[in-house]
């Protein structure tokens, strides 16, 4: 049985259990694992300890996550890990030499806190901050509820609502307008109510960083496929996913990134703020755009993507797609979902025209001394993949535009606000009916082996 909304119930026998006082994480994970060495191993076989799959993508089967996806925007951790890593659910991933094989090194408590005090260092490599009472945390822990999961899924990319568009600080105790299954006051549920988890893994992948596709989980799995009492409305479940109509806007709340112009860090000018509070301009980052209420693009996808590798050639006059979903209108498993598509110009390698993994934080990173080429230098060296390859900084390099598209799947309106047929029917501009592949709205135009009188 789930939880409800606030933090979970304290699970008493840990008080008498555990003893302290602890002067580091790993001297708590040390005493969990009397009890419960089982379930620290169960957790590093997934990828929430990993960060990293086996993944087919078009042509290729990749080793690909967080550990070494590039992405647009502060490009790879590659050289980044004490800054990047403070989301991992361990201790001490400061470099490439992190010891994936120590179970001492898991963090139970960035899962399993119910106080609301346990707090990671923001450059910590994963430990959390001196100020962290470890043995009242410890004496404290339950099942994970939305805010243990949004310690670092609402926070990715470097602050509140930047990364994914449908995931942000507000969703920790939404109103029913702003998701209407983790309504704080309605249905109220908990993450794992629909990422289901069976021995510390978690169903459930973000298409960015798991283009593979392997781990899905959907509406279907608890609404029936043909949900509606209107039949016409049924039909369009044949090509339009449930998400396309009951998410009509994301960042509903707290604006999100939608655009990072690394090319244009490092200029001595004022930063500035926009309509929202937010930074549009910071030296150390360059230039930014961002979007609250935004309309989803839309797009087939088949349950696959494709994605960028480190090391894969660019042209750098194209934009270069570091993730995009699979499908098309002839495709029989592809549906049209909604997207947030993030642009970017991001720094590339001229000689080898290849997307450059920089070091932005710490010793030697851009942000310390603001010197691209050597930022580049210390990051591609720091890539093991680039390593394996035997690519190395060439001392050229430029900007390249790039673009993610990440799934919108959170948020889910209640039904009385879910699109109508008007949106895209009749004179609705919701879709580009042709940029997917329609002659026009299929509502007036009969095309194609897709087409039924339903969309």
């Amino acid at each position: 049985m789930l939880l409800g909304s606030g933090m979970a119930a304290a699970d008493n026998p840990h008080k008498e259990a555990i003893e302290g006082p602890f002067a580091s994480g790993t001297e708590v994970t040390q005493q969990c694992l009397a009890c419960h060495e089982d379930e620290a191993h169960d957790f590093m076989k997934t990828s929430h300890w990993s960060w990293s799959l086996t993944q087919e993508l078009p042509g290729r089967t990749v080793e690909r996550g967080k550990k070494n996806a590039i992405n647009n925007f502060c490009t790879s951790i590659a050289g980044n890990e004490p800054r990047c890593t403070s989301c991992h659910a361990g201790y001490g991933w400061k470099d490439s030499n992190f010891d994936f094989a120590d179970a001492t090194k898991v963090d139970c408590l960035v899962c399993h806190d119910t106080t609301g005090t346990y707090i990671k260092d923001p450059a910590g490599a994963g430990e959390p901050l001196a100020k962290v009472d470890l043995e009242k945390v410890a004496k404290n822990v339950g099942k994970p509820v939305r805010d243990n999961c949004g310690s670092c899924h609402f926070y990715g990319g470097g602050g509140d609502a930047v990364k994914h568009g449908d995931l942000d600080s507000s969703m920790a105790y939404p109103d029913k307008t702003t998701d209407v299954h983790m309504d704080s006051d309605g249905n109220d549920f908990q993450c794992q109510a629909c990422h289901q988890t069976e021995s510390h893994a978690i169903s459930g992948n973000a298409m960015g960083v798991s283009p593979g596709g392997i781990d899905h989980i959907g509406c279907e799995n608890c609404h029936d496929g043909a949900p509606h009492k209107n039949g016409k409305i049924n039909e369009h479940t044949a090509t339009v996913a449930c998400q396309t109509c009951h998410i009509p806007f994301f960042a509903r709340n707290e604006a999100t990134k939608m655009s990072w112009d690394w090319s244009t860090a490092g200029q001595d000018r004022e930063e500035t703020l926009d309509e929202f509070g937010r930074k549009t301009f910071q030296k150390k980052k360059g230039s930014f755009t961002w979007g609250k209420m935004v309309k989803p693009s839309y797009a087939w996808y088949n349950g696959k993507a494709g994605a960028y590798m480190a090391g894969d050639p660019i042209k750098a006059d194209e934009v270069t797609r570091l993730s995009y979903p699979l499908g098309d209108i002839q495709d029989a498993s592809a549906k049209i979902y909604p997207f947030k598509v993030h642009t970017g110009k991001q720094i590339y390698d001229k000689k080898h025209n290849i997307l450059v993994t920089a070091k932005t934080y710490g010793k030697g990173g851009y942000w310390s001394d603001f010197d691209w080429d050597k930022a580049a230098k210390l990051g591609m060296e720091a890539n093991p993949t680039l390593k394996a390859k035997g690519i190395a900084y060439s001392g050229e390099y430029g900007f390249a535009p790039t673009e993610m598209w990440w799934r919108i799947n959170h948020m889910v309106s209640p039904k009385e606000e879910a699109l109508k047929c008007n949106a895209c029917h009749n004179g609705g501009d919701r879709l580009d009916w042709k940029a997917l592949g329609y002659d026009g709205d299929p509502m007036k135009n009969k095309q194609g082996p897709r087409h039924n009188s339903g969309n």
